[in-house]
């Protein structure tokens, strides 16, 4: 043979030819197969690869084993063991039975796993050289210099199709599953079709792993690390694995693929590619977007850390306070003087619940009354910064308008022992709050350890809130306030001038009714 295999810039390329010679396969002297049908595919990137006829392998094979591995040019690959006296080679070779019209040559013919031979004899036969040249062109230079100023993955994604469209990828619909690290969200779907001006985002909750839908689909075979996927979609629908297969054939695509596309941290997510083209995708273009998947997953990497870091913040320390954090707000010292109304919310006989509840009821009950304070209290404008055992700490900055904070903390503080009322009643329990809640000046910033960081508040008006709290349960009322945030509320009723623990002076304390 004379040549190289495809020559410099000549795109990805596979190529299958005959050896016209005799080839023998050794193991150690041992011949494993002997062939005067050999063929050698060749491949961008890859080494050589012989090929020989299922009936010229000279060792006794095993049936077929679980292991299945797919390529987009030859088709799914399945495999088998050698058996060479007492010795098993486990998924020695492998074989396409219904190979790709790429590489249909080598349908029936089986390749020989490295380090199950140590010796190939070619005869006179010579592989061509291989010139790896390169497959640069306008996708992967925008790539590498225009897409990394897009700010977001629906923008990114919207413009990655509209330039494989421009580079003559023949792509009619691609999506993308990336999955997340959220508490409530399994992952980001984006869809985009030829034609619409707007990328279709999907927010699937966790339910979609049980989903018959997802688990009857591509995304669900990729995503299970079972190699990537392709059909094309002008056969009969009897031989479609998938149902989503069928109706894009009723739609008029042709061809369809999904890959594989892999984090850093071996997370599989899935890009897929449909095509309207008669042919379908050529090798040289899925070869093209098999040579940038890193690249383009790196992408998406960098955009789900940033919402993952984003919801991890608003899940653990509140949106504000993640906002801030994101922003740089990560030295430990570091804080401002802010004016704010600092709610103290306690759950009251929560020890007697824990002891007299089921672990699982009482953590429910626990759950549910954090959602009920955590959600009033962003219905109002303000922020819970942390749970405190059975408890919540909320800050209610202090707005535009002048007594916006302290009235906004009060009618959350009554919505709140009202709809734990009826928590209470709905569950049959004495399920009940105690709510402090004082005005001032606090620090709110990080405090902390070199290595572990807290953002909070701290200030005076935050002991006093939670010292007023332990006050209400001592005199059974459920909420308590200073004189300055009663004078912003109603049903207010004065307690006098109390002594709290570790309050130095006297507070002028007001007991506040939640039904008025």
């Amino acid at each position: 043979m004379e040549g190289s295999r495809f020559g410099p810039n000549a795109g990805y390329g596979l190529r299958i030819e005959p050896l016209d010679t005799t080839v023998r396969i050794l193991r150690d002297g041992l011949v494993l197969a002997e062939s005067n049908r050999a063929k050698v595919m060749y491949e961008t990137r890859l080494d050589p690869q012989i090929y020989v006829p299922l009936e010229d392998v000279k060792v006794r094979l095993s049936d077929p084993v679980d292991l299945q591995t797919f390529c987009p040019f030859k088709g799914t690959a399945e495999y088998r063991d050698i058996h060479i006296d007492e010795t098993v080679l486990e998924n020695a070779v492998w074989s396409y039975n219904d190979a790709l019209p790429e590489s249909r040559q080598i349908n029936g013919f089986v390749g020989f796993m490295r380090g199950t031979y140590t010796d190939i004899d070619l005869g006179e036969a010579e592989l061509l050289p291989d010139e790896s040249g390169n497959i640069t062109g306008p996708l992967v230079d925008w790539l590498m210099r225009g897409a990394a100023f897009i700010e977001t993955p629906e923008k990114f994604t919207q413009a990655l199709a509209n330039k494989m469209l421009e580079c003559g990828i023949a792509v009619s619909r691609m999506s993308l599953m990336i999955w997340s690290l959220h508490p409530m969200i399994a992952g980001k779907h984006y869809i985009w079709q030829k034609g619409e001006e707007e990328i279709t985002t999907y927010t699937p909750n966790y339910d979609v792993y049980d989903h018959p839908a997802y688990i009857n689909s591509p995304l669900s075979h990729v995503a299970a690390g079972q190699g990537g996927i392709r059909q094309r979609l002008n056969l009969p629908v009897d031989s479609m694995k998938f149902p989503i297969m069928k109706d894009l054939k009723e739609e008029g695509h042709t061809d369809y693929v999904a890959m594989p596309l892999i984090f850093s941290n071996g997370q599989i997510n899935v890009l897929t590619l449909t095509s309207d083209h008669p042919n379908g995708f050529t090798t040289a273009n899925l070869g093209l977007i098999f040579e940038i998947s890193s690249v383009i997953s790196r992408f998406y990497e960098v955009f789900t850390q940033k919402e993952n870091a984003q919801s991890l913040l608003e899940t653990y320390v509140g949106r504000r306070t993640g906002a801030r954090v994101l922003g740089g707000d990560i030295r430990r010292g570091e804080g401002d003087e802010i004016d704010a109304a600092i709610m103290f919310c306690d759950l009251r006989g929560s020890t007697r619940l824990e002891e007299e509840m089921p672990r699982d009821d009482y953590i429910a009950l626990l759950n549910q009354f954090f959602d009920t304070v955590s959600d009033v209290v962003n219905d109002h404008g303000g922020e819970v910064l942390k749970f405190i055992g059975d408890a919540v700490l909320a800050v209610f900055p202090k707005g535009q308008v002048e007594g916006e904070a302290r009235t906004s903390s009060l009618a959350a503080s009554k919505e709140i022992v009202l709809n734990l009322a009826e928590v209470a009643e709905e569950k049959q329990l004495d399920c009940q709050c105690s709510i402090g809640i004082a005005y001032g000046s606090v620090t709110y910033g990080n405090v902390g350890s070199k290595e572990r960081l807290d953002f909070t508040v701290i200030g005076q008006p935050a002991n006093i809130a939670a010292r007023l709290g332990d006050y209400g349960k001592t005199i059974g009322h459920r909420i308590v306030v200073t004189e300055d945030v009663a004078r912003h509320g109603t049903g207010t009723r004065s307690l006098g001038s109390v002594e709290l623990r570790n309050v130095s002076v006297p507070v002028e304390a007001f007991t506040v009714s939640a039904k008025d």
